[in-house]
């Protein structure tokens, strides 16, 4: 026997008794409570006189008590012993039972082997059963019932320990090696996930010996269900730490997290099918109740771990078949099939594809519902295909919209400047004839949408709103520049004739006439783009404007009068008669104060042409009176009798004659006197002795055979042009509708409309009437 102390004590006397002295004796002895977790229980169980103390002290080194074979066969072990195995790591405890099948308790015995046999089962890591072999087939001895709940944990044979001793001892030699290092992974008692530990092993042994002792109702089945239960969850767990760590599992889950796997449910049913397999096969001989309740936990507990993967592989179907909505409907919208039925199409094939991907990703042993996600890509195919549909609609809409500028804003432009009486009818016709043929070919377009009848009918007045706001627009601007296209107006009725040709003024034209003309043009003009008139309602701004502003005076009342006079003024207004605000792009204060404007700033068109008149009068007044040529007849009789009777000289003065008229063509002199007498004069001073001298060198080249080319004659004399660089330019002024009342230092108009202003004032363009005469 080994030096050192086993420390046998009675644990639970035979009475049932615990004895909590020598346990806690014990401990100290043997330094249990400094072991930690690194210590290890041993019972041993069996038939009385089994020679379980036996083999207990030969495979641990113990001194428990020994049957004496010569006394007879008699219990030996009362109670319950414990003893520290001497010589093995870590830390084993062993602890023997009295025998079970005792005469010594009489037919009542089967209490005391029930609760020592489930204080064993429920303190130790380690159980053996001691029995012969030849009981092994007996239907009712050895506890049979006993040894079917536990003979999983494994058998080993020994020899007769009193027919073949040192056989005996050799073999439990052997398995007293399978002691050392219990605790370690894969020994005898590995698994260390519900150990107490050491230093609570004391008050645990007797905590559990209190509850059997008053449970007046334990039996063997419920031991044994509770060893399956026990036994069945450390099977269970084991198998789901293998599935977590499976070399095939772990390389499946990365694979999906990257991309759809094809085939996953087959791998993956198959791989859990291999661990409940195992499941089975280890737990077939345990309670079948709790076999299957355990078998279910662990289903559970692996299918919410496989759960993970499942659903990032559905993600990725989802992914994918709406990747592939995306893709097929712009395929279809661009081969110009109808939107709605190729988005009926595409959606179709689509949660064909995923439900395909969905029957091959199924989990045999698991029933989940892939609704939710099928839900979720049809709300998915929906919201991209409504996003698709509005960016249509919207590129379907900008097309049409730009259609309409294009058939509205320059032709509206070009009517409003044209400012005929119709031009309002004409603007009307072309916006109703447009909007019309553009909302035809719109709806047309729009069918293949199969937009509800409400919708289809809200987008076309958009539609038929949006024609309506360009035309309205572009007169809003026209408006803005109504003084301008007034001037250009008035500058092309005034300065054009009937036949759109150019005036010329020689003195004949009736400038009255023709300005009033021109300025009821320009008022025409301005009441045509006074107001909007889409709806075909008349008014009457044009009456009120030209019985104003054309028919009577547009004085600037002073101040003393102005509240007297301002109720009497029609154009004393924001607002005209029959006309709404919004439908108002001029008002009759703001037309008072555009007319007062574009009259001053057409005043220096009209005095050109008046100007002008005056200088051609002027030019053409080159011969004397009536009266100084019959004074020079009479006079010059005598003279001209003197010539007529010598025909020198009538020669001499035909050849004056000649020469006159060749000065005279050269010289230009009716040109010359076209812009004034003054300036003719110093047009001809400057260039008569230049122009006789060149005339006289070419009869002189001419008469000897060499003549010379004509140099070019110019079109404008230094002298003339002096003067018309005196002629003050016009400055421009704004074209904005002014805030206020011009000054009052222009003239009103007298009876005939024709008004003349000072030299002070500034213009902001003009016509040279003169100009236009020579260039053309």
């Amino acid at each position: 026997m080994e030096e050192e102390d086993c420390c046998a004590t009675q644990l639970v006397d035979a009475n049932g008794d615990f004895n909590v002295q020598g346990l806690e004796n014990f401990t100290k002895k043997v330094k249990l409570a400094e072991c930690g977790l690194s210590y290890a229980v041993v019972a041993i169980m069996g038939p009385q006189s089994s020679g379980k103390s036996t083999l207990l002290n030969y495979l641990f080194h113990t001194n428990f008590r020994e049957m004496d074979a010569y006394k007879g066969r008699s219990q030996t072990t009362k109670g319950i012993w414990i003893a520290k195995c001497v010589g093995i790591e870590p830390c084993t405890i062993a602890m023997d039972l009295e025998g079970t099948d005792g005469r010594e308790r009489g037919e009542d015995d089967t209490a005391f082997e029930k609760q020592s046999a489930l204080f064993a089962l429920a303190v130790s890591d380690i159980v053996l059963i001691n029995m012969w072999c030849h009981d092994i087939g007996r239907e009712h001895a050895a506890n049979k019932p006993l040894l079917k709940t536990v003979f999983q944990v494994e058998i080993t044979a020994l020899s007769s320990y009193e027919e073949k001793e040192e056989k005996f001892k050799e073999e439990v030699a052997q398995l007293r090696q399978r002691f050392f290092h219990s605790i370690s992974p894969g020994g005898l008692a590995g698994d260390r996930s519900g150990v107490v530990p050491a230093s609570g092993f004391s008050f645990s042994a007797q905590q559990i010996w209190k509850v059997i002792k008053e449970n007046k109702d334990l039996d063997l089945p419920a031991h044994k269900i509770m060893v399956a239960t026990v036994r069945c969850e450390e099977i269970a767990n084991e198998k789901l730490s293998r599935l977590t760590s499976d070399k095939a599992w772990l390389a499946l889950e990365e694979a999906v997290q990257a991309a759809p796997v094809s085939g996953f449910g087959k791998q993956i049913s198959s791989i859990l099918e291999k661990y409940f397999s195992e499941y089975d096969m280890e737990t077939a001989y345990f309670d079948e109740g709790v076999r299957y309740a355990k078998r279910r936990q662990l289903e559970s507990k692996a299918l919410d771990f496989v759960h993970p993967a499942y659903t990032t592989m559905l993600g990725h179907l989802r992914s994918k078949a709406l990747e592939s909505f995306k893709s097929r409907l712009e395929q279809s919208l661009h081969k110009g099939e109808g939107f709605a039925a190729s988005v009926r199409t595409c959606t179709q094939s689509c949660l064909l594809e995923f439900d395909q991907g969905y029957a091959d990703a199924a989990i045999r042993q698991a029933n989940w519902d892939a609704s939710k996600v099928r839900d979720k890509l049809r709300r998915d195919i929906d919201g991209h295909a409504s996003s698709v549909r509005g960016a249509e609609l919207s590129k379907i809409i900008a097309i049409y919209e730009k259609q309409l500028n294009l058939a509205l804003m320059e032709p509206v432009e070009s009517l409003l400047e044209a400012g005929q009486k119709d031009t309002w009818a004409s603007i009307r016709k072309l916006l109703k004839r447009e909007t019309e043929v553009a909302v035809a070919k719109f709806s047309t377009t729009i069918a293949g949408f199969e937009l509800d009848q409400a919708t289809v009918d809200k987008m076309v007045q958009n539609l038929r709103d949006y024609a309506r706001n360009l035309v309205e627009k572009k007169a809003r601007e026209e408006a803005g520049k109504v003084l301008i296209h007034m001037k250009d107006r008035f500058s092309t009725v005034f300065n054009h004739d009937n036949d759109s040709m150019p005036r010329i003024w020689t003195g004949k034209e009736d400038i009255r006439a023709i300005t009033k003309d021109a300025r009821s043009a320009s008022l025409k003009l301005l009441s045509i783009m006074a107001a909007i008139r889409l709806n075909e309602k008349p008014d009457k701004i044009e009456d009120s404007l030209f019985s104003s502003l054309m028919d009577g005076a547009v004085p600037l009342p002073s101040s003393q009068d102005r509240s007297i006079k301002a109720p009497s003024d029609p154009l004393a207004s924001s607002t005209w008669e029959e006309v709404s605000p919004k439908d108002t792009l001029i008002t009759p204060v703001q037309c008072k104060s555009l007319w007062r404007q574009f009259k001053s700033e057409t005043e220096y068109t009209v005095t050109q042409a008046i100007s002008a008149q005056a200088a051609h009068r002027q030019s053409n007044s080159w011969l004397p009176p009536p009266w100084a040529i019959l004074a020079m007849v009479v006079l010059g009789f005598n003279e001209f009798m003197l010539v007529l009777r010598n025909p020198l000289y009538l020669m001499v003065l035909f050849i004056v004659f000649l020469l006159s008229k060749a000065l005279w063509a050269q010289m230009d002199i009716v040109g010359a006197f076209q812009n004034g007498t003054l300036a003719g004069l110093l047009s001809i001073s400057s260039r008569f002795f230049p122009t006789l001298m060149n005339l006289l060198r070419r009869l002189a080249e001419e008469a000897q055979g060499h003549p010379t080319p004509e140099a070019p004659r110019p079109s404008y004399s230094a002298a003339s042009q002096i003067y018309r660089n005196q002629i003050p330019e016009p400055n421009p002024t704004s074209s904005q509708i002014p805030k206020s009342s011009v000054s009052s230092n222009i003239s009103s108009d007298d009876d005939n409309g024709v008004e003349y202003s000072s030299p002070n004032l500034m213009h902001r363009r003009t016509t040279n009437i003169q100009e236009a005469e020579r260039s053309s």
